[in-house]
């Protein structure tokens, strides 16, 4: 999970010097995770102010908190989690003032205007698999996203989320097979192998994956 370039200070170094006053540290370990904090950012809130705002959140915590940083997980399994935590949390603050999802992994918040999938002629799959993961509650979406879509083993994503494995693989198999329905349609325009992703590393396969 490290955008480290030969030759280049390692993030657990970038983030002592960070901690110990190097005013330019912790931009340089930003900049080389931020593509990946970004997409899991915007995947689990699948709203892009939403993901700004989580980013930024995450961002500031992780700024100020450097310095307990103590070296049982890789720092970017740290900053992962970090995003994941910032991005649950404002939507948790979204639906108390709206759905009111209570944080049960198992309850199916759909705020009224994303009940119905957009299914028109000419919709891009993109579109369909962000609309069928708002459908998942968001701890579940989570695992997924990470595991279907941005490809992080079981393992990874049991760190990042601290959960254990096989909570993971129990959200990931709840997940895809919610999904299914939803976005089977999309195997149409893809190769007829079992496990094929429909789009964007998603399986419409209720045992793909994980």
């Amino acid at each position: 999970m490290s955008g480290q370039a030969p030759g280049e200070p390692s993030d657990a170094t970038l983030l002592r010097r960070h901690a110990d006053g190097d005013p330019d540290a912790f931009g340089v370990l930003f900049k080389r995770h931020s593509g990946r904090l970004w997409a899991v950012a915007l995947r689990v809130t699948c709203d892009p102010e939403d993901a700004a705002d989580a980013l930024q959140d995450a961002m500031i915590s992780a700024f100020r908190r450097a310095a307990d940083f103590r070296g049982d997980c890789a720092v970017t399994t740290w900053l992962h989690r970090i995003v994941v935590n910032a991005s649950l949390d404002l939507l948790r603050r979204r639906s108390a003032r709206s759905v009111g999802w209570s944080g049960d992994p198992d309850e199916l918040p759909v705020p009224e205007s994303r009940q119905v999938l957009d299914r028109t002629a000419g919709t891009d799959a993109r579109l369909d698999v962000d609309a069928a993961l708002r459908l998942l509650p968001p701890p579940q979406r989570a695992a997924l996203v990470l595991v279907d879509m941005l490809g992080y083993s079981v393992a990874d994503t049991s760190a990042i989320l601290g959960i254990s494995e096989g909570t993971v693989k129990s959200r990931c198999a709840r997940g895809r097979a919610k999904l299914l329905p939803h976005l089977s349609h999309l195997r149409s325009s893809h190769s007829p192998e079992r496990n094929q992703p429909a789009a964007d590393g998603v399986s419409v396969e209720q045992g793909g994956g994980a």
